[in-house]
């Protein structure tokens, strides 16, 4: 993954600059257009580090704890931390890791022998060797303990938050069509192609189309056109992070009807930009959306597809599914999230 590069860098911290220092070397790398990159972006936004380590290549290469023990070893910090799961292979430092979830081992179709052997001989020691192990909420904060077997007092949950793009107010994006919006990658977990079945049997399924985000791939097409669905399924191509809120704005609501999430950030980044949300009972999902959502069985297609028919439909839930998304969405700051994050390694600090 690439870094977020120097301008991302030089504004994140012109707008911490008034506040205390941390002597913390903080990873930047995982900067980017994804979950951990935005959680990332946030924390690099409110907190000051001393140093920012950014250098070419990704922190999910193979080599990187290897590479990142030599060079926590050769140029000494009070402490490291990585908003990402990359740690070092020896305790060579103090440092800090964050854990967003344990996907790689339980989601089958993301998984391999080369990440579990990673996540046996590189992060399960690094939870021991680690001053603290951050993660984003108490689903992933349990999995976590149960499968390292650290002390709870270790684990931290800092949660996640909602950019303030995020909101009812602003551009809207207008196609010429209703349509609900489904936004993920094309990885198994996201569960598209049981949404795309459970649309093709909905009561809504063509007077509201199903706009998906991302560019269109021969899987997935050959799943409409087996559904007969070429006119109501369309692929947005990839949406620029600044857009994101447009899209949410516009659409009649959101499908988040994964398999597994650490957290899922699109679950209150809709909510908070006022329309309802269909997500999954499993996970760390009903956690996320509280009451604010319509929860379904996502191996049930008739359950999901009743789930369309209900949030589109039933206009007495729809406004009861947005007036509570707003105020749940409200829960989740960044600058809580941040004073968290900031409050541990201040803790890690007095320990060294």
């Amino acid at each position: 993954m690439a870094g977020c590069g120097m301008s991302c860098l030089v504004g994140c911290q012109t707008m911490v600059r008034d506040k205390p220092e941390l002597p913390v070397l903080f990873d930047a790398r995982w900067c980017g257009a994804h979950g951990i990159g935005r959680f990332a972006r946030e924390i690099l936004a409110r907190v000051s580090f001393s140093r920012i380590y950014d250098p070419p290549g990704s922190p999910s290469s193979p080599l990187d704890p290897w590479l990142l023990s030599c060079v926590l070893r050769y140029h000494k910090q009070k402490l490291y931390y990585t908003p990402g799961y990359n740690a070092p292979f020896s305790p060579s430092s103090p440092f800090v890791f964050t854990i967003h979830d344990l996907n790689h081992l339980f989601v089958e179709d993301n998984s391999s022998f080369l990440k579990r052997l990673y996540y046996q001989r590189v992060m399960r020691p690094a939870t021991r060797y680690a001053q603290y192990v951050l993660t984003v909420s108490e689903f992933s904060r349990q999995a976590i303990l149960e499968w390292s077997g650290v002390d709870e007092e270790k684990v931290i949950n800092v949660g996640n938050g909602v950019s303030s793009e995020f909101s009812v107010s602003g551009p809207v994006h207008d196609p010429g069509y209703d349509y609900l919006l489904f936004v993920g990658n094309r990885k198994a977990h996201k569960n598209l192609p049981r949404i795309i079945e459970a649309y093709a049997a909905s009561r809504v399924c063509g007077d509201v189309h199903l706009l998906l985000s991302g560019e269109r791939d021969e899987v997935t097409d050959k799943l409409v056109r087996n559904f007969g669905l070429e006119n109501v399924v369309h692929f947005s191509g990839h949406i620029a992070e600044a857009d994101l809120p447009a899209y949410y704005r516009g659409a009649k609501g959101l499908l988040f009807v994964s398999l597994y999430e650490g957290f899922g950030l699109p679950i209150v980044e809709a909510m908070a930009c006022g329309i309802p949300v269909l997500t999954s009972t499993v996970s760390a999902m009903p956690e996320t959306a509280g009451d604010a959502a319509f929860l379904v069985d996502p191996y049930d297609v008739d359950e999901i597809a009743s789930g369309m028919d209900a949030i589109i439909l039933d206009e007495a839930l729809r406004h009861g599914l947005i007036s509570r998304g707003l105020v749940r969405a409200g829960h989740f700051s960044w600058d809580a999230t941040a004073e968290k994050v900031s409050n541990v390694l201040s803790s890690a600090l007095e320990q060294i």
